[in-house]
């Protein structure tokens, strides 16, 4: 029972704590006021976060059964921007393969031991180990970035051992369930362990997930920059910081799918079986061939 109660009370507190975030942005945008970054970092991963969300996402799923075209609209748009973001960083891989080579070729042939460019007169010199090392970040960008446009295509792959054989509204019932007790929770669990590892390595005093907001905002009077520099090694790539943040722009494009995926497959299901795919923007190879040869290898059982 006391559960239940705090449940129904944080539920009414996130429209306060909602409508507040709305009308008082300088509470929570201030970054010259150290006390207000502070509490910017508590709340990016705290449960009166999390209830906001759930109240606004409870408005938009009452709302969108009732007037679909919005949520429609609303489902076309997420994946749109999964889609474009994917597309755009999956060039990241043949600028990894095009430096691999560049690597090999300046390493092994010429005997070069650093590359110096000068965009806009800005001098840029490291050594080879340093970008062999960066590899590692485009390959980072590809799985956090393509993530949820892979979802939207459908090539994660799947065991369709009963999903296959269930009726249209009962894979929209499947989907549903997978999207709020598997994809949401984990995306979520992923977002607040990862948003105080990220902040961990851009500010200092450290903070932790088991700070209270009383400890931080002690701790605020010293706060300061401190982004991470170090490389695994002496002349490596020593951008580590920003794999921190691109595990929290994962578990945030992947949480958004999730609600999308959520939200297209009630819609699915109220409209029947006819609306199946439904301005769904998949991408397109022009060959029957290799078409044929994709869908398959995506089905497993």
């Amino acid at each position: 029972m006391d559960f239940i109660i705090w449940v129904v009370t944080n539920i009414g507190i996130g429209f306060v704590n909602l409508f507040y975030v709305i009308f008082h942005p300088s509470a929570w945008l201030n970054w010259s006021d150290k006390l207000v970054m502070m509490h910017f970092i508590y709340y990016g991963a705290s449960k009166e976060l999390f209830f906001v969300i759930f109240d606004i996402f409870v408005i938009i799923s009452v709302v969108g059964a009732f007037y679909r075209k919005f949520l429609w609209a609303l489902v076309r748009g997420f994946e749109a921007f999964a889609n474009t973001v994917g597309r755009f960083f999956a060039w990241a891989s043949l600028f990894m393969v095009m430096q691999q080579i560049m690597i090999v070729f300046l390493q092994r042939i010429f005997k070069v031991s650093e590359i110096g460019i000068s965009p806009f007169g800005f001098a840029f010199t490291r050594d080879l180990s340093w970008y062999g090392e960066e590899l590692k970040f485009y390959n980072a960008m590809i799985v956090c970035l393509c993530a949820s446009y892979t979802f939207v295509q459908g090539g994660h792959v799947r065991v369709d051992l009963f999903y296959a054989g269930m009726r249209h509204r009962a894979k929209k019932i499947a989907d549903m369930i997978g999207s709020l007790f598997f994809i949401i929770p984990f995306m979520t669990i992923i977002w607040m362990f990862g948003w105080f590892f990220m902040w961990r390595h851009l500010v200092t005093p450290k903070v932790s997930v088991a700070d209270s907001l009383t400890r931080l905002e002690a701790k605020s009077r010293l706060l300061k920059w401190n982004v991470e520099t170090i490389g695994f090694s002496p002349n490596g790539f020593d951008g580590y910081f920003l794999f921190k943040i691109l595990l929290i722009s994962f578990a945030g494009m992947m949480f958004i799918q999730g609600l999308t995926f959520f939200w297209r497959s009630m819609l699915e299901f109220i409209e029947g079986e006819s609306s199946a795919d439904k301005y769904l923007q998949k991408d397109h190879l022009n060959d029957d061939t290799a078409e044929v040869v994709a869908t398959n290898s995506l089905k497993v059982g």
